[in-house]
């Protein structure tokens, strides 16, 4: 339970009460004087130490629980929790959807992430990462020709690979856009599927990056994600012109041949 607050008057007055009750319980939480499973003060005590109403702090308070940050018991108290990831990935996705080109520009985070959390797989993961990447490797090699399994384990791997950096503030980046992920995943298999040498490319190229992080060789996994991304957006590239040339032509086939 947090006691004895102490509220330096400065900069923060300018904002809105609603602000101030959010900014003071994050930099609690920050500063590891408020921990998942503490009961915060009763609202009327946190609003006199805040200089702010008691419905204000009621409606921050909701707003966090909407997160799954904090739990509001009648009768017990407001306590804290640690947030639902899969809410925070829903209230992105629905935020994020709402810029053009989402799916494609969540390509770029996704990079990101993934180029550092490959190097610092190498070097923390643990066996049970390495067993996970494996099992993860052996879905994607066995659903290769199926649509859906074929995302989702494609997806599975790379959220593997993430989870094997050892690193909760990648992991929860990740899984915070994981329904974007998941929807582009999901769009490039459906533009990808039966592509001529696109099967053997998945399987390869994923089979590579597991042994690089299996033998912790950093750099070579580095390049290979690299590679590994630039050679997905070449195929992709390849299959909307061929898309777009059997479109004209009434051509049927996905490899961009004629049809009979």
């Amino acid at each position: 339970m947090a006691e004895g607050i102490s509220i330096a008057r400065g900069p923060s007055e300018a904002r809105g009460g609603y602000d101030r009750v959010v900014a003071f319980i994050r930099n609690q939480l920050t500063s590891g004087q408020l921990k998942t499973g503490d009961r915060l003060l009763p609202e009327r005590e946190l609003a006199a130490a805040l200089g702010v109403s008691r419905p204000v702090v009621r409606e921050a308070l909701r707003a966090l629980a909407a997160i799954g940050a904090m739990e509001i018991r009648p009768g017990h108290g407001t306590i804290v929790r640690r947030p639902d990831l899969s809410m925070l990935s829903e209230f992105f996705g629905l935020a994020l959807a709402q810029e053009p080109d989402a799916i494609a520009d969540v390509m770029e985070v996704r990079i990101a992430i993934e180029r550092h959390a490959v190097r610092l797989a190498c070097s923390r993961a643990s066996e049970a990462d390495h067993s996970r990447l494996t099992q993860a490797y052996g879905q994607i090699v066995e659903t290769v020709d199926d649509l859906v399994a074929g995302w989702r384990a494609d997806y599975d791997f790379h959220l593997a690979l993430v989870a094997a950096a050892r690193s909760p503030t990648l992991s929860s980046v990740y899984q915070a856009i994981a329904d974007l992920l998941r929807a582009s995943h999901r769009e490039r298999r459906e533009v990808l599927l039966g592509f001529e040498g696109i099967n053997a490319f998945l399987v390869d190229h994923h089979g590579k990056l597991l042994n690089a992080v299996l033998e912790r060789a950093e750099d070579r996994a580095d390049r290979l994600l690299v590679e590994h991304f630039d050679i997905g957006a070449d195929f992709r590239r390849r299959a909307n012109l061929n898309a777009a040339e059997r479109h004209s032509t009434g051509a049927s086939r996905p490899n961009g041949t004629p049809a009979d």
